[in-house]
């Protein structure tokens, strides 16, 4: 059962552009841990996790990207990089950049020169003003969160950012490594 399920979410994000073909993978490896999110908060700080679960509302976004990508590769590889900033704006109004999830432009940003050839410069640049502009904007722009924490639960709230953030550019360095050792761009 899980090998079908498995056989299946790689044929939905199968594409014969190994760039478009990175983005679904990743794009649906993100919409698939999303649900995992509130949880983790939730056994951090209980019951005030409780905005988390309006994360899920970017979840159609991730899983957009396959489905794009094979209609024209070069919007469905920028809408990944462009809805993990959308997340991750949602993420800083629920809990404040106290929380440190402003960490997640981060991947934004290489993705947002990774995904693309050089030839595609002008995209790659209008892609990465997003996560930029909005990392400048949104202490004035966001206003305060909705839910504020300790500080003991901002550290271990940041420590699972901090980890996510890191395990998500590791996973974009393995991705592209294998395109890499391919050469098939």
């Amino acid at each position: 059962m899980l090998r079908g399920l498995v056989s299946k979410v790689q044929e939905y994000t199968k594409n014969p552009d190994p760039l478009a073909n990175a983005a679904g993978t990743i794009a649906i490896i993100v919409a698939g841990n999303q649900p995992f999110y509130p949880l983790y908060l939730h056994a951090i700080v209980g019951a005030a996790a409780w905005p988390a679960w309006l994360t899920l509302l970017s979840t159609p976004f991730f899983l957009m990207v396959p489905a794009i990508a094979r209609r024209n590769t070069l919007l469905g590889r920028a809408l990944l990089p462009i809805a993990g900033v959308a997340n991750t704006v949602l993420c800083v109004k629920l809990f404040g950049t106290a929380s440190a999830v402003e960490l997640f432009l981060l991947p934004c940003v290489l993705l947002g020169v990774i995904l693309f050839r050089p030839r595609e410069r002008v995209m790659m640049v209008l892609v990465l003003m997003v996560p930029f502009a909005c990392y400048f904007g949104l202490d004035w722009i966001l206003g305060p969160p909705m839910q504020i924490f300790s500080s003991s639960e901002y550290n271990s709230i940041i420590a699972v950012h901090a980890v996510s953030v890191a395990a998500l550019i590791a996973l974009v360095g393995m991705l592209f490594a294998n395109i890499l050792s391919t050469k098939n761009l």
